[in-house]
């Protein structure tokens, strides 16, 4: 880890980023797998990713729901909007069919087959019309459920069938019933058809819908059934064995068809329905329907065969209008709902990308604040640990004059968070570090003070008492007494160099000092004389070496130092000898040798 810029260059020495380095840089090896030592972005990062991915994961179930009752729905609304083309399709084959009911009965009385055919013909061409239309209208189902592509699939076989029955009908080789029941099973395919889309769960009223308009065509299926077959009974002349008993099954299927409706049918369906029943075409066609009806025993009428075409084309016609009408209300309420459904879905999507983008955005403002709270934090105690306080100590350490105060720099971080307070905390604990070593350097001072105060008058004293001794010793002519005052001048001496000693632990410079070279010879003649055992010191001649006078003092001061602890540390044998010089080793009781330098 790089260490902070130092005020004075802009650099760290080596010496202060190896000595601070060890205290910030991990002893050990950060492992990716335990929480507590990933970074503090990692940690940041993972508060941030977690829950928004929980998030995700949550709001994509929620929107997979969304989207698929969406599709479901928009599905259904297409399948109910192809309703208009399956009834127009069910309707040209319901003409096709009646009429070529009515053709065959012609057929079986000798009819010319060639305007059978000229007949049919426009018939049929309007029906393979609207099977076309419904065709091209299927095509963007291609990809609906798999139920209603096999009803259509079913449907178009069932036409397909019809198509190969249609050359049949003029020459009359096959029988009514075998012809007219591949158009009743075109038709019930179509109805079938119709009656295929589903809303899914939870959707009656769409359910409702369908159903409505899927029984009211059925009533209109079951209505053409019976114009077919009285209009091949009219056609023929007469009724077949089994005509009485097919009517009255369709009529009774009418009316349980045309119950149901009205059952499933809204009020207004009911009236608009009611309002085409009384219709004048309406009720003709019914009137003529009656005659029909057996009375008793007599044999049932047979209606006129043009008459009743154009009375119950009117009543089909009318019913069409009203399927048509309860069709569109399916439509629209199947549109409707999947409006609402795709806004609804389209809401909760927006709604979802809002609030994540908001949350991500609050968390990255507020993760960058931390991190950018931590990094400044981080800076700040690397800078005051490897550069602001080593560098007031080193200061502190090497003054010598007054001590000047040391501005702290206030915390980097200013907010008012737990990072802020510890923060604060890094700046007070540097606060109390620089005032608590500025204390010991201004007490440090004030003993080397003290200390070169009592050493200068002491050193001042003994100059003094020196000097007197240097006066008596010259008057002094008896040898005892002359040998006691040699004694207290070198305990004089010894004191001085005491005084020089505490001097020296004071940091101050020694007082004497001499301005030209002074011989070595000399030198040591005067550490000599200031210890107390200096009869023990023999000194041989050192030849012509002098030393400079700025470091005699120093020098003759540390020569005593060794030869007092010498003297004082070694047997006082009548064998111990020593000698000073300085090619010649210093020898001590036969047991250790000092090499002068």
């Amino acid at each position: 880890m790089a260490a902070g810029p130092d005020p004075a260059n802009g650099t760290v020495s080596n010496h202060r980023r190896r000595r601070f380095d060890v205290r910030v840089v991990p002893h050990r090896r950060r492992s990716p797998f335990r929480l507590r030592d990933w970074r503090m972005s990692t940690k940041l990062a993972t508060v941030l990713v977690v829950p928004s991915v929980a998030f995700l994961v949550l709001a994509g179930v929620q929107t997979s729901a969304l989207v698929g009752r969406t599709t479901a729905l928009n599905d259904f609304a297409r399948q109910v909007g192809i309703g208009r083309q399956i009834t127009a399709a069910v309707h040209q084959l319901q003409q096709e069919r009646d009429r070529t009911a009515g053709e065959l009965g012609e057929l079986r009385r000798g009819a010319d087959r060639d305007a059978a055919a000229s007949t049919l013909k426009p018939l049929q061409a309007a029906a393979d019309r609207a099977m076309a239309d419904l065709s091209r209208a299927a095509q963007p189902l291609a990809d609906a459920d798999a139920s209603w592509r096999v009803a259509f699939s079913e449907a178009q076989e069932a036409y397909d069938q019809v198509i190969d029955i249609r050359p049949a009908i003029p020459p009359a080789v096959l029988s009514n019933d075998t012809i007219l029941s591949n158009y009743h099973r075109a038709v019930g395919a179509l109805l079938d058809l119709l009656a295929e889309p589903t809303p899914g769960q939870d959707q009656a009223a769409l359910s409702d819908a369908v159903l409505r308009y899927v029984q009211l065509a059925r009533v209109k299926e079951l209505s053409s059934r019976v114009r077919s077959q009285l209009y091949g009974a009219a056609r023929a002349g007469r009724y077949g064995t089994e005509d009485r008993v097919l009517l009255a099954d369709l009529r009774a299927q009418q009316l349980t068809a045309l119950g149901a409706f009205r059952v499933a049918a809204t009020t207004d369906q009911i009236r608009r329905y009611d309002e085409t029943s009384v219709d004048p075409t309406f009720v003709v066609a019914t009137q003529l329907e009656e005659r029909s009806l057996p009375a008793g025993n007599a044999a049932p009428e047979v209606l006129p065969a043009e008459q009743w075409w154009s009375a119950s084309q009117q009543r089909q016609e009318l019913l069409r209008q009203v399927e048509a009408g309860v069709l569109d209300d399916a439509v629209r309420q199947a549109d409707d709902a999947s409006s609402g459904q795709l806004r609804t879905t389209l809401l909760v999507v927006g709604g979802i990308v809002a609030v994540l983008l908001v949350a991500l955005l609050i968390s990255l403002l507020v993760g960058r604040s931390v991190a950018r709270s931590m990094r400044l934090l981080r800076s700040q105690a690397l800078r005051i640990a490897q550069v602001e306080l080593p560098d007031a100590l080193d200061r502190l350490r090497t003054v010598t004059g007054g001590v000047s105060p040391i501005e702290v720099a206030p915390a980097v971080v200013r907010s008012l968070d737990e990072i802020g307070e510890l923060a604060e905390a890094f700046v007070a604990v540097h606060r109390s570090a620089v005032t608590v070593a500025v204390e010991q350097a201004m007490m440090r001072r004030n003993v080397n003070a003290m200390f070169v105060n009592l050493a200068r008058r002491s050193q001042v004293l003994v100059e003094r008492q020196l000097e007197l001794l240097d006066d008596l010793e010259r008057e002094e002519s008896d040898p005892d007494q002359l040998e006691n005052l040699f004694k207290l001048d070198h305990l004089a001496a010894r004191m001085r160099r005491n005084d020089e000693s505490l001097l020296v632990l004071a940091g101050t410079d020694s007082t004497r000092r001499w301005n030209r070279p002074v011989g070595l010879g000399a030198v040591l003649l005067a550490a000599a004389a200031e210890i107390e055992q200096y009869q023990r010191v023999r000194i041989e001649p050192v030849g012509d070496v002098y030393v400079v006078g700025h470091a005699v003092g120093e020098l003759v001061h540390m020569l005593a130092e060794v030869l007092e602890n010498a003297t004082a540390f070694s047997a006082r044998t009548p064998w111990s000898w020593w000698t000073c010089g300085l090619r010649h080793p210093v020898r001590w009781s036969r047991s250790w040798t000092v090499a002068w330098a």
